[in-house]
């Protein structure tokens, strides 16, 4: 008999629960009662459903959750967030949410999953949450091979791009899009995102590829005020800040793999008496 026992939580602890179980069966019920407890749809993917996910993202990195499960999670998200969606876009038109961007020019971002890879409910619900911030997006698909994307940013003249993945190989296939841009002189951010990318990883080997920002964006409810430092007055203070994180940790990083090869070598040979 399956425990029923969660369904008797408060909301936010009932979407928690469905999204790391991967449950979608009361996830519609459970967004509309999260719905009217918060003035905007897009605070319940902000808050709650965000919190959920850090936690699936948490656990994934910790090795205590596995791509299978979090494929799961990631649809009951992509469920909860279509519920909203037709709230989030009416909100927006009677103009009962702040947006950026009201002088008249929409920053373009453009987002691809990159080659090799097919997952997108992350890359989808960045997408949602930056249009309901007034940015246009320009979502190219998945298994998008870096020409392609390269293509579609000069084609649009974008203001960012973000590359998004799921698993390991793509995070080779980043590198080689931050290698590209730089061998082609663009000048815009390059957004990372996805379960399989971490902060060390963006500054070890994508950052040092690219002389524009790089950033590792943790999650959507970040993306915004990501991108909104990215494009405003504040652009030089914050990627200065990133660019001498992201120094420490490959100085971190480098220290650590000397004393790793150090202890490798000082390690005594084992003698067989026998």
């Amino acid at each position: 008999m399956a425990d029923t026992a969660w369904r008797h939580q408060p909301v936010a602890e009932r979407l928690k629960h469905a999204l790391l179980k991967g449950i979608t069966e009361y996830i519609d019920e459970d967004t509309e009662e999260a719905r009217q407890l918060f003035d905007t749809p897009l605070q319940v993917i902000e808050g709650p459903l965000m919190d959920g996910m850090n936690i699936v993202g948490d656990l994934f990195g910790e090795g205590k959750m596995f791509l299978p499960q979090v494929v799961k999670s990631a649809r009951v998200m992509k469920k909860s967030v279509a519920y909203l969606l037709p709230f989030m876009e009416t909100a927006t038109a009677n103009g009962e949410v702040a947006i950026l961007g009201e002088a008249g020019y929409k920053p373009k971002v453009l987002m691809a999953t990159v080659k090799g890879d097919v997952h997108d409910i992350g890359k989808n619900i960045v997408g949602v949450v930056l249009a309901c911030n007034n940015y246009e997006v320009i979502d190219i698909g998945v298994m998008v091979p870096t020409n392609k994307i390269l293509e579609e940013a000069k084609k649009n003249q974008v203001d960012v791009i973000g590359l998004s993945g799921l698993i390991t190989p793509s995070l080779d296939e980043m590198v080689d899009v931050a290698t590209e841009m730089e061998r082609q002189g663009f000048q815009i951010p390059l957004l990372i995102g996805g379960a399989t990318t971490s902060r060390i990883h963006t500054a070890v080997k994508i950052a040092p590829k690219y002389s524009q920002p790089v950033i590792h964006v943790l999650d959507a409810s970040r993306s915004v005020p990501v991108v909104s430092n990215l494009l405003n007055e504040n652009k030089e203070k914050f990627t200065t800040e990133i660019r001498e994180e992201y120094e420490r940790m490959r100085e971190g990083h480098a220290r650590a793999s000397r004393q790793k090869t150090l202890c490798a070598w000082k390690k005594p040979a084992r003698i067989n008496f026998r």
